[in-house]
């Protein structure tokens, strides 16, 4: 999926996820599950399984390109667990949507996670995890989390080397959580607080900025061997330092080229600070609809009803969770409340989490108890 340049970003409000756990999505039958071929040992034993979305189909993302992510892209990740002196296989399945991923590729990922869910039993919890603003369950699973601008299509193996387009990956973080993104290959974007990798094809230079830490530089330098170790003894590489490079020099000549739009984590915007809000979505009445139940730091398990469906919005991630004698109505338009509403929120990219009562899940109980 090349030239996104000018592609436009998702717009939320246009969305088919807003059929992510309606009656459409339910009506997915478990044998059809069964005969899904990308599905075969999925969930079998402990791990992580990815698989992305290509053309309404679910395919094996390579084991080795776990962690890196095409941000035209839509993809499925399995997490396969016990817990600890546990022998029950238990799992977290999320759904994750790239910058410019399009409605039919997220619309699909949805679907199949859905479908997926009902092959596993209806165990899973599910998630929505959006590019940038990843649960941090999800960035768990990873050293190290790569944006990639484009689509696996345009990845080094299905180019000549001559004809490779230059890229710039930014890394930044700290022993927490390095992440790298793809950026603009502008001299402006250099900081000297960070690390950066020139990749040129043939060519690869890791460029240590005089602040950056042992976290990033470290994180790049794994990167860098990976990339060499794909490229079959055809790319060399270098490390600068930001004190010692000349004005001259081929990394920084590569800089300043092509006007690309800014795919960094600093152009997303969202509120943190908003109060926490917990909705009911109850039939009770006779008509489905959702409710302010609660506002403010005081909202705990004691306020959820087994009868209902709730949803409680930290502003920082979403939580879904559908009471056991919750109707069948409520249970299956409860992604659907969820979806809506964050599209009028000024936080409509957060993640999202679907759970069922009586499943355990870290971060719902600390939010709960906060």
């Amino acid at each position: 999926m090349s030239g996104l340049i000018k592609q436009k970003q998702y717009d939320w409000k246009d969305s088919n996820l807003a059929l992510f756990g309606s009656d459409t999505e339910r009506q997915v039958k478990k044998e059809s599950a069964e005969s899904e071929p990308a599905w075969k040992k999925a969930g079998e034993k402990v791990g992580l399984q990815i698989w992305r979305i290509v053309k309404f189909k679910v395919t094996h993302w390579p084991k080795e390109d776990y962690g890196k992510f095409y941000d035209g892209d839509s993809y499925i990740i399995l997490n396969t667990f016990k817990e600890d002196g546990g022998e029950e296989l238990l799992y977290d399945v999320h759904f994750w949507i790239g910058k410019y991923s399009t409605q039919d590729e997220y619309g699909t990922a949805a679907y199949k996670t859905v479908e997926l869910d009902t092959l596993l039993d209806d165990k899973p919890i599910q998630h929505r995890e959006v590019q940038g603003n990843e649960s941090s369950l999800f960035r768990s699973y990873f050293k190290t989390i790569t944006y990639i601008n484009g689509g696996a299509e345009s990845g080094f193996n299905h180019v000549k080397p001559t004809e490779y387009t230059p890229k710039l990956f930014h890394f930044c973080g700290d022993r927490h959580k390095v992440v790298v993104t793809e950026i603009p290959r502008q001299k402006k974007r250099l900081d000297s607080g960070d690390v950066y990798i020139m990749d040129l094809g043939t060519m690869i230079y890791q460029w240590n900025g005089t602040g950056s830490n042992k976290d990033e530089k470290n994180a790049a330098a794994r990167y860098l061997a990976d990339l060499k170790g794909q490229r079959f003894g055809k790319a060399k590489a270098e490390v600068l330092e930001e004190y010692d490079l000349e004005e001259d020099h081929e990394f920084l000549r590569n800089l300043d080229g092509g006007e690309q739009e800014d795919f960094s984590q600093s152009s997303i915007q969202q509120s943190l600070n908003e109060e926490k809000k917990l909705y009911r979505v109850s039939d009770a009445s006779g008509k489905l609809d959702m409710k302010l139940e609660k506002a403010g730091n005081g909202i705990n398990k004691g306020d959820l009803d087994t009868n209902d469906v709730f949803i409680f919005d930290t502003s920082a991630s979403l939580y879904v969770w559908i009471g056991k004698g919750s109707t069948l109505a409520e249970k299956r338009n409860a992604m659907t409340y969820a979806h809506n509403y964050l599209m009028k929120s000024n936080h409509p990219l957060i993640p999202v989490t679907c759970l069922s009562e009586g499943k355990k899940h870290s971060e719902f109980e600390t939010a709960m108890a906060a």
